[in-house]
């Protein structure tokens, strides 16, 4: 491995940040530039500036001072919100320097075990588990004895999967975000935990949540809403209810592909499931979230496809930011965190490019019968088989054959991208010892682009 040895430490670049947050600020555009400063200062970070030798022994002391700053910076949020400078730039704003944050403990982790990945068929840790600094816990709560998180009922957990459909809903609406999915801790009154969560497979459903907690995630945040007897309420309100619609005399609950804020529907997807729990229980006084997602992009064709039928939605990665809850404790597995954030970047761009340059999915003949067939998959070829089990596992009977196309497309057009920058990740971590910056992924999409012109994969650019 060649040696790369820096003058500066990163630890003195957190402390910079600090105090830029701790500037007065006097309105909402200046904080929106504040935040953008600090979000452009993490992004122009040059890893080659850093002794990463120096950086791996100081690392869990480096990503917890980096986590204590996302507290801050939450915290910040709070009070700003009540000044009412959240503007929509702030916002994003916001939510970038938390993400930035977020990639920066990644790479310390990662370069802290070594840049270990998952084996093959490998799978993550249970979430809020692992001996390698994976759980990062907010100094206002406590761990139980043992070390474990403590949940309570109303508890609302983040996620974020490994496949390329979690990076997707993740990046739908106009703020990029790390997290695909988000559920509810009930705790019974036998003390039993359980997730109670709306999947795109199955609809509502009520699961053990240790059970829950080993599902193939990578990453996972807890968040606990201010108002502990509103949360009690709320995860009672919803659980009973999901228990009665599973049950013979009940109505299953759905996914809702809308996407909607639409309080009259009775199907649910996951964010709108919380959003249901606490502001039923609040008797309509608390209607979640604070700041919402919009998806009022040009090009509407890959949400279309899925059946999105909104401009306005509760996306998962709005809880991030939201004044009424804490930041609880964070979670990652350093060993697929890279995977993550190369796929988030891939997304990134993709969505970008529909946007910026039209570029939409075409369908094959393939593609259109796996769509038209696939509840009858086992008719298919093993290709086809394969291609619909690493997108959709269950298909839904309520799910339009333009979404299983669209979401099939999306997965075989992000995977090659994916593996050529996992094999260039891979390279420069075993040369230098360090990752490719952010930066640089996007740089290396931008050339891909430029040289593939107006096909993608499945992505092709109108002729003008």
């Amino acid at each position: 491995m060649q040696e790369t040895v820096g003058p500066e430490r990163f630890v003195d670049e957190v402390a910079v940040f600090r105090a830029a947050l701790a500037r007065p600020i006097g309105s909402a555009q200046v904080l929106a530039t504040t935040l953008e400063r600090i979000y452009n200062s993490f992004e122009q970070q040059d890893f080659f500036r850093y002794d990463v030798f120096r950086e791996r022994e100081k690392a869990p002391a480096t990503m917890a001072q980096l986590f204590d700053l996302q507290m801050e910076l939450r915290e910040k949020v709070r009070d700003w919100h009540a000044q009412g400078l959240m503007s929509p730039p702030a916002q994003k704003a916001a939510r970038d320097c938390l993400r930035a944050a977020r990639y920066a403990i990644d790479i310390l982790g990662e370069l802290w075990i070594g840049y270990e990945q998952l084996p093959p068929n490998g799978r993550p840790r249970r979430a809020f588990t692992g001996p390698n600094y994976n759980t990062l816990a907010n100094k206002k709560f406590q761990k139980d004895p043992d070390g474990t998180m403590a949940f309570q009922s109303g508890d609302v957990i983040l996620t974020r999967g490994k496949l390329h459909n979690s990076a997707a809903i993740a990046r739908i609406g106009d703020i990029d975000s790390q997290f695909s999915h988000v559920a509810v801790v009930y705790v019974d009154p036998l003390g039993r935990h359980w997730a109670v969560e709306s999947l795109i497979e199955i609809g509502a459903i009520v699961k053990p949540l240790a059970e829950w907690l080993q599902h193939d995630l990578g990453r996972a945040v807890l968040f606990r809403h201010r108002d502990a007897i509103l949360s009690q309420r709320a995860a009672t309100l919803i659980h009973d209810r999901v228990r009665h619609a599973n049950s013979a005399a009940g109505k299953r609950i759905l996914y809702d592909f809308t996407m909607s804020l639409d309080p009259k529907t009775h199907n649910l997807y996951c964010s709108k499931l919380v959003r249901r729990a606490f502001k039923e229980a609040s008797d309509g006084a608390v209607e979640l979230p604070t700041f919402t997602t919009k998806l009022d992009m040009r090009n509407r064709d890959f949400i279309e496809r899925i059946g999105v039928q909104t401009v306005e939605t509760f996306a998962p990665g709005d809880i991030e930011i939201d004044p009424d809850f804490d930041v609880v404790a964070e979670w990652r597995d350093y060993r697929v965190t890279s995977d993550l954030r190369l796929k988030d970047i891939v997304m990134d761009k993709l969505f970008e490019w529909m946007e910026i340059y039209g570029y939409k999915f075409e369908e094959t003949l393939k593609v259109r019968l796996i769509s038209i067939f696939g509840r009858l998959s086992s008719y298919l070829s093993l290709e086809a088989k394969k291609m619909i089990e690493d997108v959709v596992p269950i298909v839904p009977i309520n799910m339009k054959r333009t979404a299983i196309a669209a979401i099939a497309m999306l997965h075989e057009t992000a995977e090659p991208i994916f593996q050529k920058l996992r094999q260039q990740e891979d390279e420069r971590t075993q040369k230098s010892g360090l990752p490719l910056h952010p930066r640089e992924v996007r740089q290396f999409l931008e050339r891909l682009r430029e040289t593939n012109g107006a096909r993608i994969g499945y992505l092709k650019m109108p002729i003008a």
